[in-house]
């Protein structure tokens, strides 16, 4: 199973956020799925780095990446994105991470944005929550 994860959980667990990180390493742990991500994932991480010259930040991110499963954003799922933004009201980044995940068969999508809930249903896991 892979679980993707949203930009905001990548975040928090490379930038080692003081009390987020450690439960997202915790959830790791217990779990044999692998790690999904999108180019639009990336794009989101790495934006603050690059723009702040901060090539150690840099540095971790891409290492990340390289160890986990980047999953292409094809024509298919900006069509389902299209579809989820309309039915559910999210936003267009939202919808194109939900949108990759179910296309790509993920078992969970990791995030901590309520918001995406209702559209992704039970495959929304927020791991922040105790």
């Amino acid at each position: 199973m892979d679980i993707y994860f949203d930009a905001c959980i990548a975040i928090y667990l490379i930038e080692e956020h003081p009390i987020y990180a450690p439960i997202i390493e915790a959830k790791l742990r217990n779990s044999t799925a692998r790690i999904a991500y999108s180019p639009l994932v990336e794009m989101e991480c790495l934006v603050l780095p690059l723009r702040q010259k901060n090539s150690e930040l840099t540095s971790r991110f891409k290492r990340f990446f390289e160890l986990n499963r980047r999953l292409p954003i094809s024509d298919e799922v900006f069509i389902s994105a299209t579809d989820l933004r309309a039915q559910h009201g999210i936003k267009t980044p939202d919808a194109l991470h939900l949108a990759t995940a179910q296309h790509h068969g993920c078992g969970q999508f990791w995030t901590n944005d309520d918001r995406l809930n209702k559209a992704a249903g039970s495959m929304a896991v927020n791991v922040l929550l105790a």
